[in-house]
C-alpha cells in the first residue's frame, strides 16, 4: 500500500512562489552579503519575515521558529532549512549596521 504525506501550505505557498519569481531573496543577498556563519541568508530571513507577517500579524517576530515548525520549509525556501534557523539569524540581522 502506498502512503501519502500531506503538508499544508495555505496561502504561504503562493507568497513564497511570488518571492522566488520576483527574485527577492537573490536581490537582498546581492546587497547584503550572507555571513558564512549563518545558516540562512539575509534574503531568506526577509522572506521568512514576510511569510510570518502574512501568517499571523499579532505575534512578535521572536516567535518565527514556532510559526514555521509545522510548515514544509523545503518547499517554501530550499531543502535543508529548519524552523530553528530563523531564531538564530533574526537578532543579528536586525542589529547589523551597514
Amino acid at each position: 500500500m502506498v502512503s501519502v504525506h500531506v503538508e499544508r501550505l495555505d496561502h504561504l505557498g503562493l507568497i513564497a512562489c511570488m518571492i522566488k519569481d520576483f527574485g527577492l531573496i537573490r536581490m537582498i543577498d546581492a546587497r547584503l552579503v550572507p555571513d558564512e556563519q549563518e545558516e540562512i541568508t539575509p534574503g531568506e530571513a526577509v522572506a521568512g519575515m514576510i511569510l510570518n507577517g502574512l501568517g499571523f500579524a499579532h505575534r512578535p517576530l521572536s516567535l518565527t521558529p514556532q510559526f514555521f515548525t509545522n510548515k514544509p520549509l523545503d518547499l517554501l525556501f530550499r531543502p535543508g532549512v529548519r524552523a530553528e534557523m530563523f531564531n538564530r539569524v533574526c537578532p543579528t540581522f536586525y542589529t547589523r549596521r551597514y
